[in-house]
């Protein structure tokens, strides 16, 4: 198994409260290989952001995936970002984790969420949030 040649492309995954997107592309990014989210595997709303969604969103890219020979990704994991929300949503972790199942070979998982050196004054106003 030592000699086996590996294809790389870059998963792009944005996962968020409401919905999680994989995007793979080439190392450049300018060619996407296969994309797909969570909105186009579930019927509610509701289980957009969701984990089994995002199961079902990483498996139907892997089988698009080993149709075109891509064997391996570099991960590149990113939440809404700015002052609101820096933590991805729960569908970011399944789809690494069934990525890795269906047997891609994983390279580097970053993170590239956009965070804000300045940014506009937070809800609240100026005592808070009063609960």
């Amino acid at each position: 198994m030592a000699d086996r040649k590996y294809r790389w492309g870059i998963a792009h995954i944005y996962s968020s409260k409401n919905n999680t997107i994989i995007t793979v592309t080439d190392q450049s990014g300018s060619e996407t290989f296969a994309k797909a989210s969570g909105g186009m595997m579930v019927k509610a709303d509701r289980e957009k952001g969701r984990g089994y969604a995002g199961m079902q969103a990483a498996i139907k890219v892997v089988n698009e995936l080993r149709e075109k020979g891509i064997n391996a990704l570099h991960i590149r994991v990113r939440a809404p970002g700015g002052h609101n929300s820096k933590t991805p949503g729960q569908g970011a972790n399944a789809v690494i984790r069934m990525l890795a199942r269906l047997g891609m070979k994983i390279g580097r998982i970053e993170d590239v969420t956009p965070i804000p050196t300045d940014t506009t004054k937070r809800p609240g106003g100026k005592r808070g949030r009063r609960v």
